[in-house]
């Protein structure tokens, strides 16, 4: 294992047995320790060197392990920071990783998740913390964005779970992809799945895998998500159209870190990282009782929120540059730029489908288009040429945009007899996104 000597990683627990085992596996993997039985004593020894790692138990006989992740966190924060915990389920290990702790573990002591915690702290202590390249391709210089960005580097050092928050096609895959490049399991599986595409009977087959004649029609052995998913991170999308009988299988894989596939007598120890996504507002959902609450707790340790375009305009000429550019590129074409025409009106166009829709409209002029630059004419789809003021700078923004959107989605509406799949593909967004801003702008029941 490549690791930075010779600095000592720290052990803090006032079980002198569990002291011991602790440190004769970490040094059997050639790594120098330290101990400490009390906060007192562990104070004492990070004065004296800066840990490579630290492993501490929440319950010290002079006060809590969470003092030693947030002075850690604080003052040496390239010193990874992992707890150790009573009970797997316990809600110290949650408030332990949102304080910094990257990881926990519960007792007994499994010496193979030990090894595997100790590899990824010693590889995150090495770690440079430079933009993971899916953090680049976020294109933007808004303050938003860049603090977006400080995030996802953020993140990449931890192991705790996180729920990306944010309307259809604000890029939420794309961030989980970076959050797990900027990490250690970047060179490990990435794998997305989305939740609402899975017919609800084969869910569990699906995340869990299944032994052959596990059930008609199981002909063969099948891996699931999660065991593809193993070393690296597993990607829930729309994790709110979960079944309720799934989110409680869910729920159990996370806190005891195994599953078990359909069929098989044995179950399989995971080590993944966890990112979830939805469009929906989930404590909402929990409120509702259609989403449990206990699963809500477990996957919400993080919460991260993306923009939607409309609030971050000022990145259009970069983001329709970057997109047009990687476009041509794609077709062979020359370089194709975008006229003051076009970004006026991209800027004061309300975006329900946001960056995908954008996306959607840029590629629709560029295939219509074979000149040098793109005008506003040539991002208008037929009919729709006077659905944006034609001056918005003089009234209230927000208003502005969305009287502008609910015209739009109206005469789309119109256009094609009330038929939403067919309005939904014409503004190049999907059916789904465009339910969610009818129901917004209060649309639904009308013609």
């Amino acid at each position: 294992m490549s690791h930075v000597p010779k600095m000592p990683a720290l052990i803090v627990d006032d079980e002198p047995a569990i002291l011991e085992l602790l440190a004769i596996t970490l040094e059997e993997m050639d790594l120098a320790v330290m101990t400490a039985a009390s906060l007192r004593e562990a104070r004492a020894a990070i004065a004296q060197a800066v840990p490579l790692f630290c492993l501490t138990d929440l319950r010290l006989p002079d006060g809590s392990g969470m003092e030693l992740v947030r002075l850690l966190h604080d003052r040496h924060p390239q010193s990874p920071v992992a707890v150790i915990t009573a009970y797997s389920s316990a809600e110290g290990a949650v408030e332990a990783m949102q304080a910094g702790a990257f990881d926990y573990m519960a007792k007994p002591i499994d010496l193979a998740r030990l090894r595997r915690m100790a590899e990824q702290a010693v590889a995150l202590a090495g770690l440079a913390v430079t933009p993971a390249s899916a953090a680049t391709r976020l294109v933007g210089s808004s303050p938003i964005m860049q603090r977006l960005r400080e995030k996802i580097l953020l993140l990449g050092r931890s192991n705790a779970p996180v729920h990306i928050a944010g309307e259809s096609g604000t890029g939420k895959e794309l961030v989980a992809r970076a959050i797990h490049e900027a990490g250690p399991r970047s060179d490990q599986p990435f794998i997305a799945v989305n939740c609402g595409a899975i017919p609800e009977g084969l869910v569990e087959s699906e995340f869990f895998g299944a032994e052959k004649g596990a059930f008609s029609g199981a002909v063969q052995r099948r891996e699931g998500l999660f065991a593809a998913a193993n070393g690296g991170t597993l990607f829930l999308d729309e994790v709110g159209e979960l079944p309720m009988p799934m989110q409680v299988k869910l729920l159990r894989a996370i806190q005891e870190r195994a599953i078990r596939p359909l069929g098989a007598a044995r179950e399989l120890a995971l080590d993944i990282r966890l990112i979830s996504a939805t469009h929906r507002d989930i404590g909402q959902m929990v409120a509702a009782g259609q989403f449990r609450e206990d699963l809500y707790y477990r996957i919400n340790v993080v919460p991260l929120q993306i923009p939607p375009l409309r609030e971050r305009v000022e990145d259009l000429p970069e983001l329709g540059a970057a997109l047009l550019a990687r476009m041509a590129r794609a077709q062979g074409r020359p370089a194709v730029t975008l006229r003051a025409d076009a970004l006026a009106w991209l800027q004061r166009y309300p975006f329900p489908g946001n960056v995908r829709e954008l996306e959607n409209l840029l590629e629709r002029a560029l295939a219509l288009h074979d000149g040098p630059s793109i005008g506003a004419a040539d991002l208008q789809p037929s009919g729709t040429a006077s659905v944006l003021p034609a001056s918005a700078e003089g009234e209230d923004a927000a208003m502005d945009l969305d009287a502008a959107e609910a015209r739009l989605l109206r005469e789309t509406l119109e256009r094609v007899k009330m038929d939403t799949v067919a309005a939904a593909h014409a503004l190049g967004i999907s059916l789904q996104s465009l339910h969610a801003r009818l129901q917004k702008l209060h649309l639904e029941e009308r013609p």
